[in-house]
C-alpha cells in the first residue's frame, strides 16, 4: 500500500522544536540559508520514518500502524501507514482504536497511586489487608523428578511487589503451571471471559506462585490483583474509577474496557506472524499452541472482565494524552492527577535483587533505562516505558522531552524487528 496519512510538523517546526528556536530578530542571508539546509535535514531524518514504515506493510510483515511522537507535548511527528484490515482494504487511520493489552497496567498503576495519595492504600500494605484470602501464599518449588512441592511463602505480598512484578504471581507458568491452567488461570488474556476479574483473582490466591516474594522479577498477573484492589477501596468498578479520574478528564474519548457497536469499524485487525508473513489471527475463543491470539469479543454489552493488566482499548492519540501528563510530572492542562513526588518514585528503578535485563530497571507499572550503554539501544537514563502483548510500544523520555506511541496489532509477532528500528529511526530525528 503506497497511501499514507502522515503529519509531520513543517521543517520550521520541527527544527526548532527539536533543535532549539531561533532567536528572534532579523536574519541574516547566511542565517536564513542555514535555516534552510536544517530543515531540509530536519524533513529528511523524519522522512526515514515513512519509508521503514511503508516498507514494513510492503513486505507484508505487518497490516498497518499507527505512530505518534510528541515534544514538549507538541506533535512533532505522527504517520497512520498500513490497513486496518488488510482484507477488506480499508486503510488504517490516525483514530483507529488498538487492543491495548499490558499498556493498561499504566493506567491501573496510576490509579493505585492516587489511592496512595488519599491515604487509602500504602505501598508496604500486604495485599492480604485488603484482599483477605491472599493472607497466606504459597509457592512452587521444584523437584528433580519434574513435580513440585508447595511451601509457605517467606513473607507477605505487598502492594510493592504486585507493581514491581516481584511479587511471585505468573500468568500461568512456572512449576506449577498445569495446577494454573486446571484452575482456568493459564495466560493473559480476559475480554472474552464471562467471569469477573475479582472471582478470578481470589481463586488464584490458593495456587503456588512461581517465586518467593521480593526475589524475582516474574512477569504475570500481580496488575490484576491491584485493579481488584482498586475496585475495592474506592467502591467502584475498576472502568468507573478510570473513567471517573483519568479517562475523562483527560479527553481520552476512545479508551475504553468495552468497544460500542457505533465504533467496531475504527477497531484495528489482529494479525499473527511467522516466518511465512502475517495472516488473520483466529477468531474468538481460538487457541494456537496454548496461547490466545483471538480477535477480542465486542458488542451491546460491556465485559464482565474488567483487566487491569490487560483489558483496555485505545488509539494512539489517546494514550499520548496520558503519557503527556505523567512526563509533565501528574499534571495536564491545568488539572493535576497526582503529585510530582508520586510521579517520581513510580519512574524510579525499585528492583534490588531481582534480575532483570542489562541496563534496565522496573518503577512501579514501567521499566526503567537505568544505563544507556548496558541497555544497547538509543535512549535516556531514566526513560520508561512498556510495550503490550499485541506489539504496541510506548516511551517517555524525560531529559528530551519526549512521548513516543507506537500502536500496531500483531500476535504473536515472531520475527519482526519493528520496535527498534522506530527506537533508533526516533532518536536520529532529534537534534
Amino acid at each position: 500500500m503506497k497511501s499514507m496519512v502522515r503529519r509531520f510538523a513543517s521543517a520550521r517546526l520541527a527544527t526548532s522544536t527539536f533543535a532549539g528556536a531561533a532567536s528572534a530578530g532579523a536574519m541574516s542571508d547566511a542565517g536564513a540559508v542555514g535555516k534552510s539546509a536544517a530543515d531540509a535535514d530536519a524533513a529528511e531524518r523524519f522522512a526515514r520514518i515513512d519509508r521503514v514504515l511503508q516498507a514494513y506493510v510492503d513486505e507484508g510483515r505487518i497490516a498497518g500502524a499507527v505512530l505518534q511522537v510528541l515534544r514538549d507535548g507538541q506533535e512533532v511527528y505522527s504517520a497512520a501507514v498500513g490497513w486496518r484490515d488488510r482484507e477488506a482494504r480499508d486503510p488504517i487511520r490516525k483514530d483507529t482504536i488498538f487492543r491495548i493489552a499490558s499498556q493498561t497496567k499504566a493506567l491501573t498503576s496510576v490509579a493505585a497511586m492516587m489511592l496512595v495519595e488519599e491515604g487509602k492504600l500504602l505501598l508496604t500494605d500486604p495485599v492480604g489487608k485488603h484482599l483477605p484470602e491472599w493472607t497466606a501464599t504459597s509457592v512452587a518449588v521444584p523437584r528433580p523428578d519434574g513435580g513440585y512441592d508447595a511451601v509457605p511463602a517467606g513473607r507477605a505480598i505487598t502492594v510493592r511487589d504486585l507493581m514491581t512484578h516481584t511479587s511471585g504471581i505468573p500468568y500461568g507458568l512456572g512449576p506449577a503451571e498445569r495446577a494454573w491452567r486446571d484452575a482456568g488461570l493459564r495466560g493473559w488474556y480476559w475480554a472474552d471471559r464471562d467471569e469477573p476479574v475479582s472471582s478470578a483473582v481470589a481463586r488464584m490466591a490458593a495456587l503456588p506462585m512461581a517465586a518467593q516474594p521480593g526475589e524475582q522479577f516474574v512477569y504475570g498477573y500481580g496488575t490484576d490483583v491491584l485493579g481488584v484492589i482498586v475496585e475495592k477501596l474506592s467502591g467502584k468498578s475498576l472502568s468507573a474509577f478510570l473513567d471517573e479520574r483519568l479517562i475523562h478528564p483527560l479527553g481520552m474519548a476512545d479508551t475504553a474496557f468495552h468497544l460500542p457497536p457505533a465504533k467496531a469499524a475504527r477497531l484495528a485487525t489482529v494479525y499473527s506472524a511467522d516466518a511465512e508473513g502475517i495472516r488473520r489471527a483466529p477468531e474468538p475463543g481460538e487457541w494456537r499452541d496454548g496461547s490466545y491470539v483471538g480477535q477480542g469479543r465486542y458488542g451491546d454489552s460491556p465485559p464482565a472482565a474488567l483487566s487491569g493488566g490487560a483489558g483496555l482499548l485505545s488509539t494512539a492519540a489517546d494514550y499520548g494524552r496520558f503519557l503527556e501528563m505523567l512526563r509533565r510530572g501528574g499534571e495536564l492542562d491545568g488539572r493535576r492527577y497526582l503529585s510530582r513526588k508520586s510521579v517520581e518514585l513510580m519512574v524510579s528503578d525499585h528492583l534490588a535483587d531481582a534480575a532483570y535485563l542489562p541496563g534496565m530497571g522496573f518503577g512501579l507499572g514501567f521499566e526503567i533505562r537505568t544505563d544507556v550503554g548496558k541497555a544497547g539501544e538509543p535512549g535516556s537514563k531514566g526513560e520508561y516505558g512498556w510495550s503490550g502483548a499485541y506489539h504496541s510500544v510506548y516511551w517517555v523520555d524525560p531529559v528530551e522531552r519526549l512521548t513516543v506511541v507506537y500502536m500496531t496489532q500483531l500476535l504473536p509477532a515472531d520475527g519482526i524487528d519493528d520496535h527498534g528500528k522506530i527506537r533508533a529511526l526516533v532518536n536520529q530525528a532529534l537534534d
